[in-house]
């Protein structure tokens, strides 16, 4: 008994450690806006710098997107934010620089993985690009749980492991305390119930958070660029890649040359000039 308890009390110290770490990486409003809701007033218009999201969104809705791309990259200098990059990623669409629309729907995403209107303006973006590559298949078990993962962000996960542990907690307590028999298995099985649900969550937190952290996914924002065998341009020529298309950064110790690779599982060195990081 009291070593289930020592271990709950772990369990709470690190689901609660958790929570308040996460909560420092980056600034995350709001969900992400929708174009119909452009005039919403970002932290009740609270200026930032010396502009407002609001002076972006009213840009926007003037069709001057230039203006609206300033406003929003100076607010992203005091922090990240979903709703943000999901209205550069807007304007930059709308402007015809689908390479970065992409991009700042990228980061949109990245933190805030389950909103709806931003995974579908990225799709449309995607649906304007040159390359089309056949991604390796995945086993069904694998695909489903990275879904599972990615409909909540890290914030949320955690919040839910949290939730799961005092329910736990309440679960033994109901074990522990109760004399009817019925009651204590009830108590039992809501509680292992709980303790899996609280790993769990606490899992796919700490799965988005490291995603979150890692940043080894990059945009290609070159009208094209010859992916090479070597880091130099005497290479020989791989491939050819064009704006928009995503990679994975696997070598990033070169300043100048990065190793990448795609869905297909293919290879190669670009220039780092030429990629951006989500």
């Amino acid at each position: 008994m009291k070593k289930i308890v020592f271990f709950a009390l772990g369990l709470m110290i690190s689901f609660l450690s958790y929570g308040q770490g996460d909560n420092a990486l980056h600034t995350v409003g709001r969900g992400a806006d929708s174009i119909a809701h452009a005039n919403t007033e970002f932290s009740a218009s609270k200026q930032m710098g010396n502009v407002t999201k609001a002076e972006g969104d009213s840009a926007y809705i003037r069709n001057d997107f230039a203006a609206a791309i300033q406003i929003y990259e100076t607010l992203l200098q005091n922090g990240e934010a979903p709703e943000i990059y999901y209205n550069l990623g807007n304007s930059y669409y709308k402007s015809g620089d689908i390479a970065r629309a992409i991009l700042n729907y990228e980061r949109a995403l990245l933190l805030s993985p389950g909103n709806a209107d931003i995974r579908a303006n990225l799709e449309v973006a995607r649906a304007k690009t040159i390359d089309k590559v056949t991604p390796i298949p995945e086993i069904f078990f694998v695909t489903w749980t990275k879904s599972l993962i990615n409909c909540l962000n890290a914030d949320t996960w955690a919040k839910y492991g949290i939730a799961f542990f005092f329910l736990m907690l309440g679960a033994l307590a109901l074990f522990f305390l109760s004399k009817q028999i019925r009651l204590k298995k009830t108590g039992f099985i809501c509680g292992l119930a709980c303790l899996v649900f609280a790993v769990l969550c606490n899992v796919f937190a700490a799965q988005q958070k490291r995603t979150l952290m890692q940043r080894n996914k990059a945009i290609i924002l070159s009208p094209s660029v010859t992916v090479r065998s070597t880091p130099s341009e005497s290479g020989t020529s791989l491939f050819v890649l064009h704006e928009g298309h995503k990679v994975e950064i696997k070598d990033n110790t070169m300043h100048e040359w990065k190793e990448i690779s795609l869905e297909d599982g293919k290879v190669g060195w670009i220039p780092a000039s030429d990629i951006e990081v989500i």
